[in-house]
């Protein structure tokens, strides 16, 4: 797939008020400082498409972008860590559950996970929750330049083995790098094949 437009729509806090249900939609989440605003604007190659920032928490509703006039990427706000109060925590949670749980255009989610780190609980808890609900969703390494080809490969291979402690088979799984733009191609062309 290329990528000839990619708009900012609208931000919002009730999923009530997205966009019309028409086009297929395309998630994107995944704990906070995970990468995933410069993951979508290395996808989109745009670099200020979406909001970045060293600090956590940064995505904090729902965005809308559309894409080719065709289908709509959602950056959703991260979930577990960031320095927010608990209240405000608890708020994001209800607002991406009830994105997730209840938009019918919802294409496919694609979660996010730091390839630097080991298998983080909060990941596999937010994984097994969207099996649960029944959520389509695929899985994106991120951050594939910050550590040696050794080490990311290590960390995905323990990922998947604490994800078959629970699961049967495994759902897709993307490595990336959003500086030197691995998986680019490959994510476009997945995302494709529901568009098509």
């Amino acid at each position: 797939m290329k990528i000839f437009s990619a708009e900012f729509v609208i931000s919002n806090s009730d999923y009530r008020a997205c966009p019309q249900q028409i086009l297929p939609e395309f998630a994107f989440i995944g704990r906070s400082n995970v990468g995933k605003s410069s993951l979508i604007n290395m996808l989109l190659s745009k670099k200020k498409l979406a909001k970045t920032s060293s600090a956590p928490g940064k995505t904090q509703l729902i965005n809308h972008f559309i894409i080719n006039d065709s289908w709509y990427l959602v950056d959703l706000p991260g979930y577990g860590y960031a320095k927010v109060s608990k209240g405000l925590r608890e708020k994001w949670q209800t607002l991406i559950s009830g994105y997730l749980r209840h938009r019918k255009s919802l294409t496919l989610v694609f979660i996010l996970i730091d390839v630097r780190l080991e298998p983080q609980k909060i990941d596999l808890e937010f994984i097994n929750w969207c099996g649960e609900q029944n959520i389509p969703f695929s899985l994106v390494l991120t951050k594939l330049d910050k550590v040696s080809k050794s080490e990311s490969q290590r960390n995905a291979i323990k990922f998947q083995e604490a994800l078959l402690q629970t699961w049967e088979e495994l759902p897709p799984i993307f490595t990336t790098s959003a500086l030197s733009g691995e998986g680019r191609n490959s994510l476009l062309d997945y995302i494709d094949r529901f568009v098509q």
